[in-house]
């Protein structure tokens, strides 16, 4: 019986996608199976995912050493995004750092890793076949897409796969990049094209083919699907909290939008805290992005155990990936019991803009969905987040966008806070009740630019613990409200709203 492993320690985002549904057995940090087994003596195969494995350090020498013996007992291994760098020699994960922050990887792959952000949804060409992955696949086209803060790779191994993107580091640069690479002897493969298993069934063959599971895959499957199941009754990892989740759902979940005065508002922070909250109470939560950068949705996916489904970036202009009205329909019947949308920048960043839709408020006003608007106070204070809310719902006011709440983030002063609370009731007829206080979190972090050295599990974890302490997340579920898609408003419509 063939036996493929997926690697499950802290910050790794397990059922990201379902890697062809190939994965049988869990693999720990102490580098075993469930059952109790070295992963080297019965695995014919590992796959390691994507998440924060450098920067969270989660990487143990019990579980390097079984990776480096699978690889000597020439089975295969297969690297996804974080996966592919823990493979690698090093990454400079120092993207906004004056000097370089070297993460030391494995070393199987002779490949250094620089920072380059893409979230493209990406068309890969097969430059080499010499590999069990690319066996008969040269000159082949891979679908899949990148979700990546380090994306810039100098290789001296096997350069095997070249995706074509339009954007890199927020800005529209068409190139041909490599994003897939192996060793000499062909049996391990890192990528950075997600899905690549998913999405293309000849690399699935191959793998199967290498190591003789052809005729096992229903079997495969079968074990794979209780895998899964076991996966996603955790929330998060290592935690033992088990999520007491319903047996039914609603078809058309209700929706709910995180909007805010600005960029760094903690709209993710507190994205992936409310899944969490919820989750512990029942509530299965899927989070939407508003835009292209599909990197804020990886902690409430941790949290959640969930795959990144097309859906999930809702298109704006020419970036995003789902329009979305196709996305009211593909949340239909997908076993949610809420939609949180986390909306992009400043809710008006783009409103201006002759591309419809280009905004987060655009979105919101489109779905017919509910927002609680979120403000910073750390940067310019309680007070100027109160005028700078008031403003803003003012305007979703005359675009008949319901605003259901104001979070007020990173709290200092519970007296100012009150005042600006009455403030903000008294000038938008919002309910005093419904203007609620976050605290700042505090939690260790072994990193020193919190924007790039991101540790999937301390920052879930500080999130779930303030939301729980600071919000009653129940009262949001109950502010949902089904979706509609009433279309956009058009260019002129938008200046006309905005200007009087």
């Amino acid at each position: 019986m063939s036996r493929i492993g997926i690697v499950e320690v802290e910050g790794i985002l397990t059922l990201y996608e379902n890697f062809g549904h190939l994965p049988t057995d869990i693999v720990g940090a102490d580098g075993k199976v469930q059952t109790g087994e070295k992963a080297h003596d019965v695995l014919d195969g590992i796959i390691i995912p994507g998440g924060t494995l450098l920067e969270s350090e989660t990487m143990t020498e019990d579980l390097a050493n079984e990776i480096k013996l699978i690889n000597d007992n020439d089975g295969f291994i297969l690297g996804m995004c974080a996966g592919f760098q823990v493979l690698a020699k090093q990454t400079n994960v120092g993207r906004n750092s004056p000097v370089p922050i070297i993460r030391e990887g494995l070393g199987l792959l002779d490949v250094k890793f620089e920072p380059k952000i893409n979230t493209n949804y990406v068309t890969a060409e097969v430059a080499d076949d010499t590999t069990l992955f690319t066996k008969d696949l040269m000159g082949e086209k891979l679908r899949g897409f990148h979700c990546h803060t380090y994306g810039e790779i100098e290789s001296n191994d096997k350069n095997l796969i070249y995706s074509n993107i339009q954007r890199s580091n927020y800005k529209f640069k068409p190139e041909k990049v490599l994003s897939g690479v192996s060793n000499k002897k062909g049996n391990i493969l890192g990528t950075t094209v997600h899905q690549i298993l998913d999405n293309n069934s000849a690399v699935v063959d191959n793998i199967l083919d290498y190591i003789d599971a052809k005729d096992e895959y229903e079997d495969i499957k079968l074990r794979n699907k209780k895998l899964h199941a076991k996966v996603f009754s955790e929330i998060g990892i290592s935690t033992g909290n088990i999520a007491p989740l319903k047996d039914e759902h609603p078809e058309v979940p209700p929706m709910i939008m995180l909007m805010a005065t600005g960029s760094e508002s903690g709209k993710t922070f507190l994205s992936s805290g409310i899944v969490g909250a919820l989750r512990e109470r029942g509530i299965h939560t899927y989070v939407l992005k508003v835009g292209p950068d599909i990197r804020d949705l990886s902690p409430s996916l941790y949290v959640n155990k969930e795959k990144l489904h097309d859906y999930a970036s809702i298109k704006i202009g020419n970036i995003g990936q789902t329009p979305l009205d196709e996305v009211l329909m593909s949340i239909k019947n997908k076993g949610y019991d809420l939609v949180l949308v986390e909306g992009v920048m400043s809710a008006f960043t783009g409103l201006l803009n002759e591309k419809t839709p280009y905004s987060t408020a655009e979105i919101a006003r489109a779905g017919n969905i509910p927002v609680i608007m979120v403000s910073s106070v750390s940067k310019g204070g309680i007070e100027t987040a109160a005028v700078d809310i008031e403003a803003h719902m003012q305007l979703l006011k005359k675009m008949d966008i319901t605003t259901k709440a104001v979070i007020l983030n990173n709290v200092y002063d519970e007296t100012i806070a009150g005042h600006v609370a009455d403030f903000i009731s008294n000038k938008t007829g919002l309910e005093r009740e419904n203007v609620w206080n976050v605290t700042k979190a505090k939690f260790e972090s072994k990193g020193r630019v919190p924007e790039d050295y991101l540790q999937l599990e301390k920052f879930t974890k500080a999130s779930k613990d303030v939301v729980n302490k600071d919000l009653d997340v129940m009262k949001i579920y109950e502010m949902a409200q089904k979706p509609e898609f009433r279309g956009y408003l058009t260019y002129d419509e938008i200046c006309d709203l905005y200007k009087n």
